[in-house]
């Protein structure tokens, strides 16, 4: 069976909305696009390469897919443009007749059900970037093994949160964790786990 881990840019208050670009996700009024950039540091692409590895698939919701098949196709030659478009894609969409940059396929009408039938498959692992209605589904029926999450030293105040009110508790167990020098920490995590509830004194 394929592990699954999820690669987040995260502020320091939860926030996963929109690092890359203003335009990004301008959902519920969200207007702080691109925050993570200027937080950029090479030791933070060497992380994202070693998580990558050597080949990878990636697990994606809608909305990422559609901003990176309008960008990754067109972005030249490199390592990471390379590898990307080279993986295989599976995605949490109502349209999968629109999918056009693959290899490319959709988790269907069941989502759960489809990422569970994608891990079980033979292939690299599975790589999920973004996606901040797919990776709750994922933490909630136990189908991420780990979650890199790269800690920016900004507070947004509001936007979409890696958890989401109401999201299940989980325990996630700390692994490595790396400063570098754009204040960026590099978290690292296995074994998502629901929280163990201390039960209290008798009487």
């Amino acid at each position: 069976m394929r592990t699954i881990t999820i690669i987040e840019h995260i502020s320091l208050d939860g926030v996963i909305q929109g690092p890359g670009g203003p335009d990004e996700d301008r959902d519920g009024g969200f207007d702080l696009g691109g925050w993570s950039m200027r937080h950029a540091d090479p030791a933070v692409r060497e992380a994202i390469v070693v998580a990558h590895g050597e080949a990878f698939d990636l697990l994606l919701g809608r909305r990422t897919y559609d901003i990176w098949s309008g960008y990754w196709p067109k972005a030249g030659k490199s390592p990471m443009a390379d590898s990307l478009n080279a993986a295989r894609k599976y995605v949490a969409t109502h349209r999968p007749e629109s999918l056009e940059w693959g290899p490319v396929e959709s988790l269907g009408a069941d989502i759960v059900a489809g990422i569970a039938d994608a891990k079980a498959k033979d292939g690299p692992h599975l790589i999920v970037w973004g996606s901040s209605t797919l990776t709750p589904v994922l933490l909630r029926h136990g189908l991420a093994d780990k979650v890199l999450l790269l800690v920016c030293p900004v507070l947004l105040g509001h936007g979409k949160r890696f958890f989401p009110e109401g999201a299940d508790a989980r325990e996630l167990s700390l692994v490595s964790t790396t400063p570098v020098a754009s204040g960026v920490l590099v978290n690292a995590y296995h074994r998502v786990r629901p929280l163990p509830v201390e039960s209290g004194p008798a009487g």
